[in-house]
């Protein structure tokens, strides 16, 4: 299982803004902080004010910030509002697109280990909040666009 580019951005996100909680920061900084595309942060940072864990700004001095408090931010739920599909299989929510129909019954074991082990992933991300993850996490505070580029 991978998560996508999404998801992985907007984790880095609220990583940076969870260590500037009063700081409104602008994308184009985020970018230069990360060394990724600006305009796919613009697209992550969309996505998290409209699921109500950041709030935007506009103008000059706009950009972006936490609305919620660390601690009220779950890692877990983050990962499934950003994910596409956590299926992990076509047959998991009767998806048959592409590919063959499967012919295996609903006695199927792998679809149950699968199920499983996705449900354990989730139970075991669902015990981080953001605030846990910065507390563990220290260097995120002291990025900075100059020391990102110094680096590269």
């Amino acid at each position: 299982m991978q998560l996508t580019v999404h998801t992985d951005y907007a984790l880095r996100t609220l990583l940076y803004l969870g260590s500037r909680p009063e700081e409104v920061v602008s994308v184009s900084r985020l970018s230069d902080v990360y060394g990724v595309s600006r305009h796919h942060l613009e697209k992550v940072a969309k996505t998290l004010v409209r699921l109500g864990l950041l709030r935007s700004r506009r103008g000059k001095l706009g950009g972006v910030q936490l609305a919620k408090r660390a601690e009220g931010i779950h890692i877990g739920e983050v990962v499934r509002q950003t994910e596409p599909n956590i299926a992990l299989l076509a047959c998991f929510n009767g998806e048959r697109k592409e590919r063959a129909p499967c012919v295996l019954t609903s006695d199927c074991e792998l679809k149950r280990a699968l199920l499983r082990a996705r449900d354990t992933f989730f139970a075991t991300l669902d015990e981080y909040s953001l605030a846990d993850l910065l507390l563990h996490t220290p260097g995120v505070a002291a990025l900075s666009p100059q020391r990102h580029l110094a680096q590269t």
